[in-house]
This record gives structure tokens, sequence and C-alpha cells, in this order.
């Protein structure tokens, strides 16, 4: 009888969907990148549909360069119209524009359209992936390799979490993403007249306050996934979950990971852009002179009880004409309890353009005139 039960359970164990045997997972604060919480953060596992951060950054920074427009037409190949998985169904020669294709990324993960765009952009889905993992490189990040542009399982395609905390970090770089990530229902119109409803494959945009993104995944080898990104009180959050056996599991351990972090952490702002740091001479400029600021605000993730005494040292290099605002031109060195924790880029607030000999005479007949030559 024993024997019999061992076979009966062994049986039910080969033909069940296997998930990753232990689950993977990180939480970040996005604006210092600092790890709040991790669990094997750098281990391989397949990321099914969260592959489509990075499809979505490259497509974001080709939309930043000016290389494709939200209003451009795209035609549907065949390639793109055969992808299975979730899709909106795009069927070959339709034509869609890129806005409406990045909405059906963000909000139904679909396949279809995320293969489209990638031809859309690079020409072929090959050489978009190609631009994935150069990405990849360009990031730092050792733990990943992408086969496809829409995470459908492929024996050499995995991520970690780490790394899709990484990508995440790098496509909230584009706000607008978050105008589509925080959408959660919503119709696609097709070139027939037909309509597909869309409702996001995250439904913890519509439940958990302030989250507004980014990214679920599932296929039998990765189990459940999800990137998520949240914001509170001027702070952002990113997390990420990999392996789950369930969507309810997924959910949990997501809203655990946030709620730590905003139950713990909170942004502390020391300095913000507008605060005065003086003015620094320029040499060879239409003005002797330039206000100096920060090229961000000056904040520190710290516990919710933190008491630390902080202080600072400014550093400016000499500056030479033409100097534009962006430029770095110093640091402010922030020190916590006596200790350097950070460096804040400092630029000016108006750019100087090199003078000019009319500029010199203007400026040698006003020493003359006040006496101070």
């Amino acid at each position: 009888m024993k024997k019999f039960i061992l076979l009966i359970i062994s049986f039910f164990l080969l033909i069940s969907p296997v998930y990753a045997a232990a689950k993977g997972s990180i939480l970040i604060e996005n604006s210092t990148g600092e790890i709040l919480m991790d669990e094997n953060s750098k281990e391989h596992r397949a990321p099914a549909s969260m592959t489509k951060i990075m499809t979505l950054l490259l497509i974001m920074e080709s939309i930043d360069s000016g290389k494709i427009k939200l209003t451009d037409k795209v035609t549907i190949s065949d390639n793109a119209s055969s992808m299975g998985g979730s899709q909106v169904f795009l069927n070959p020669g339709e034509v869609m524009t890129v806005d409406e294709l990045i909405k059906s990324i963000c909000v139904m993960s679909a396949n279809d359209s995320a293969v489209a765009m990638a031809e859309y952009v690079a020409g072929t889905e090959e050489k978009f992936v190609k631009m994935m993992n150069d990405k990849v490189k360009e990031l730092g990040l050792k733990d990943t390799n992408f086969e496809n542009v829409h995470g459908l399982d492929s024996e050499n395609h995995y991520s970690c979490p780490y790394d899709m905390a990484m990508i995440a970090k790098e496509l909230l770089k584009h706000d607008i993403i978050l105008k589509y990530s925080s959408i959660y229902e919503d119709y696609l119109k097709k070139n027939d007249g037909s309509s597909i409803w869309m409702v996001n494959t995250n439904r913890l945009i519509r439940y958990y306050d302030g989250l507004d993104g980014l990214k679920t995944g599932f296929t039998d080898t990765a189990g459940y996934c999800l990137t998520a990104t949240a914001k509170r009180n001027g702070m952002r959050l990113i997390s990420v979950v990999m392996g789950e056996d369930t969507i309810e599991n997924r959910s949990k351990d997501t809203i655990e990971l946030l709620d730590y972090g905003f139950n713990n952490y909170k942004l502390k702002t020391l300095f913000d852009t507008n605060t005065k740091l003086g003015t620094t001479k320029v040499l060879d400029g239409k003005t002797d002179e330039v206000e100096l600021k920060l090229a961000k605000d000056v904040t520190n993730l710290v516990s919710i009880e933190d008491d630390a005494k902080y202080d600072h040292k400014i550093k400016i290099k000499e500056i030479k004409a033409p100097v534009n605002v962006g430029d770095v031109v110093g640091t402010l060195d922030l020190y916590k309890d006596g200790k350097k924790i950070n460096s804040f880029d400092i630029t000016v607030k108006t750019s100087v353009k090199k003078a000019n000999l009319w500029d010199y005479y203007k400026k040698n007949f006003k020493y003359i005139i006040s006496g101070n030559i």
C-alpha cells in the first residue's frame, strides 16, 4: 500500500508545473538605488514578461533621441502577428501608432505589440535583442541575457531580481512610462472598427496606495513574477519578486516588501535646487561671475526615526567660459555624523558664453572708470 501511495505522489510531482525552487526578491529605493531587502537577488531566473521592461526602456530612449515619435504609425508584420502568449490579436498589415502599441505592452503585456515595436525601432527583432543585451552591458549588469523581446521561455533567456530592479530604475528616468503603466483598464481600437478591452495584468495598481507600475510576468518555467513601483511622501520604491507559485503570493510578497520600505524608511531632503550656494568667478566669460546651484536635491535615505547630524563641504573647480547649465563645476560632499556618505553635483544657474574683443573692451573701460586699473 505504501509503495502504491509513493507511486501516486511521484506521478503527480512529474506532471505538475515546475516553478523556481526558491523565490528571489529585492526592494530598492529609486533615487539612491539603495537595497532595503534582498533574498537570492543575484540568482538566475526566467523573467517572463518582465523582459518587456528592457523592451520599453529602449523604446523610450528611441523616443527621447527623436528616432521615433508617439504619433508614428507602425505596420504590423506577419512575424509580430504570429506571437503567442498574451496579445491584443494584431493582424498582418494592420496599422497602429507607437502610442497605442506602448499602451498595449504596458497594460496587456502584449507580445505582438512588443515584437512590432522592436521591428519598428531596430528593423528586426534579432537586431533589437542585440540592443537589449548591449544595454545590459552598458548598465554593468552581470546576470541577465535576453533572447527575445517578450519573455516567452527560451533556454538562455534569464535575469535576476537585482538586474530587473536596476533596469526598472533606468526605465523610471522616463516619466512618461508611468502614464501607461498606471492605466488599470482601457480600450484598444482596431483597424476594422472593433475594440479590445485591456485590463492591467498588475492588479495592485487598483488596490495599493501609490502603486503606478510596472510589469508582471508568468510562464510555467518562471512562475509568477512582478516588478512593482510605488511612491509615497516623495519616496519611490521598486520591488521585484520572481518564481512565485501563485498570483496571490506574488501580490502578498510585493505588498510586504513595499510596506516594509514605507514603514521603516524616508527620504530626507537636506538641500534643494533652490538653495543659494553663492557665486564663483568665470574666466574669459561675458560675465565675470555666475551663480551656483545644485544639479538635483540633496537627499538621504534614512530610517523613520533618524536624528543624525549632517554637515557638508562645497568644492568648486576653476571655471572657464563657455559654461552651460548642466555642466558639473563642483560638488557638495555630504557628511553624516562626521563621515562622508555621498557627493552631489553642482552646476551653474545660467549659461555664460565666451567673451569676445568687444566684451574685453567694455570690461576694461568699466575698470578704468571705476578707478580699479
